[in-house]
């Protein structure tokens, strides 16, 4: 998929959304776009999703020490607990037997660095049935990998309620 239809898409989204204001309730939630998995194509061999995550927090939060790099405290904006920022990222979503595993289609949606320190979410997702299940996603610090430059979250696993609080 190339670059410009994914962010066609995350345009008309977001511009769709800005007329939610003066709309029901029930139709505000599909403009919410905090912690979602919306699908971008079910139709060819590989599947693509766009994941919406609320993450981060400010500096003044952790003090300046969240993570540890080479043994210095580091506080990276947009990464870990929080909700200050959303990210997104088109992922395409594998399963091998009860293994569950989502990897980034772009190498900068994320983030610029070499690492993304994730925190626990659950996705709000509706499946092909119409049903709302959540895509859980455990915290986890991934990595890019050094080939492809993609980041990959493991032991993903869906549930009919969130087992992450989000926060």
């Amino acid at each position: 998929m190339n670059r410009f239809y994914l962010y066609s898409i995350v345009m008309a989204a977001i511009l769709m959304c800005t007329s939610c204001e003066k709309i029901s309730t029930t139709q505000n939630d599909v403009c919410n776009l905090d912690n979602k998995v919306i699908p971008l194509s079910r139709e060819s061999k590989e599947a693509s999703y766009l994941l919406t995550i609320k993450t981060g927090h400010s500096i003044t939060d952790c003090g300046g020490s969240c993570i540890s790099i080479n043994g210095k405290p580091y506080h990276v904006n947009c990464m870990g607990e929080g909700h200050v920022c959303l990210n997104s990222a088109a992922v395409t979503i594998d399963q091998n037997g009860s293994a569950i595993t989502a990897t980034t289609m772009d190498t900068l949606d994320l983030t610029s660095e070499d690492f993304f320190l994730m925190p626990d979410r659950s996705l709000d997702y509706v499946d092909e049935k119409g049903s709302h299940i959540f895509l859980n996603i455990p915290e986890q610090m991934v990595y890019r990998d050094t080939a492809t430059l993609q980041f990959t979250f493991t032991g993903l696993f869906f549930s009919e309620t969130a087992a992450y609080s989000n926060n």
